[in-house]
C-alpha cells in the first residue's frame, strides 16, 4: 500500500535532491521546496550518447548553466532506456551517502498507486517530495509566472494543437489564455509541450541563449537552445 501522505510536505526542514528538467516544471517544485529545505543539488538524466537530457533534449552546458545560476552541483548520468532505473537509483544513492532525505520532483499527476518515483526512493530509502502534485494546472502555471520566472517553449507535439510559432515563445498570462482557448492544457501534461527556464527568483543571473534552427521528426517540433 502507497503511503502518499507528506508527498507534498516532504522538503520540510530536510535536506533534498532535485530531479531536474530545467523546464518550468521541474523548477518550480526545486523553488518551493527550497523554501521549506535545504537543496544539495540537481539529478539530470541524459540519452546513452550524453548529448542532451533525456526529457527535455537540452545540450549539457545548457543545463550546467542553469545549475551554476542556481547555485547547485548538477549531477548527470547517460542512460539508455533499458538501464534508465538502474543508472537514476545509482544517483540517489550518491545523493543519500552527501546527506540528502528526500528526492525532489515537478511531477502534478502521479498516481497514488504505482508512482515510478515512490518505487525508486523507497529503494533507496529516501522519501519522495512532489510540491505540485495534484495542484490545478493553470493555478501552478499562474504560480510560475507570477513569481517571475521565465520559460520559452522549445518542443511541441504537431499532433496535440501546437505548431512551430509556438517555438520559441514565452509563457505569459496572455499566451496561457490563448493556449487553453486551443484546448491546450497550459502545462502541457498531456505532452503538448516542453519548456526551458532561463529566469526566475532561483537564478543569480538570466541565462542568455541563441535559438537555433527549428528541427522536426515526426509528430514533434523542437527548438535547439545555445548559450549566448
Amino acid at each position: 500500500m502507497t503511503n502518499t501522505t507528506g508527498w507534498k510536505q516532504n522538503a520540510q526542514n530536510r535536506t533534498f535532491i532535485a530531479s531536474f528538467s530545467g523546464g518550468k516544471d521541474s523548477v518550480l517544485a526545486l523553488y518551493k521546496a527550497s523554501q521549506v529545505g535545504r537543496a544539495i543539488g540537481l539529478i539530470v538524466m541524459l540519452e546513452e550518447e550524453g548529448k542532451s537530457s533525456r526529457s527535455h533534449g537540452m545540450p549539457p552546458a545548457l543545463i550546467q548553466a542553469q545549475a551554476d545560476s542556481i547555485g547547485l552541483p548538477v549531477y548527470t548520468a547517460a542512460a539508455s532506456w533499458a538501464d534508465y532505473e538502474e543508472v537514476f537509483v545509482g544517483l540517489l544513492v550518491n545523493a543519500k551517502q552527501q546527506g540528502a532525505e528526500v528526492l525532489v520532483t515537478g511531477d502534478l499527476d502521479m498516481p497514488e498507486h504505482g508512482c515510478w518515483h515512490d518505487k525508486v526512493t523507497k529503494k533507496v530509502g529516501l522519501k519522495l517530495g512532489m510540491p505540485l502534485w495534484e495542484m490545478n494546472h493553470r493555478e501552478a502555471v499562474d504560480e510560475f509566472i507570477h513569481l517571475g520566472f521565465i520559460t520559452m517553449i522549445v518542443t511541441v507535439n504537431l499532433s496535440l494543437g501546437m505548431t512551430e510559432d509556438d517555438l520559441g515563445r514565452v509563457l505569459t498570462p496572455e499566451y496561457v489564455k490563448e493556449l487553453e482557448a486551443r484546448s491546450i492544457d497550459p502545462c502541457g501534461e498531456g505532452g503538448e509541450f516542453h519548456t526551458t527556464v532561463i529566469d526566475g527568483p532561483l537564478f543569480q543571473q538570466p541565462i542568455a541563449v541563441r535559438k537555433g534552427s527549428v528541427i522536426k521528426d515526426g509528430d514533434y517540433a523542437f527548438l535547439p537552445l545555445e548559450l549566448a
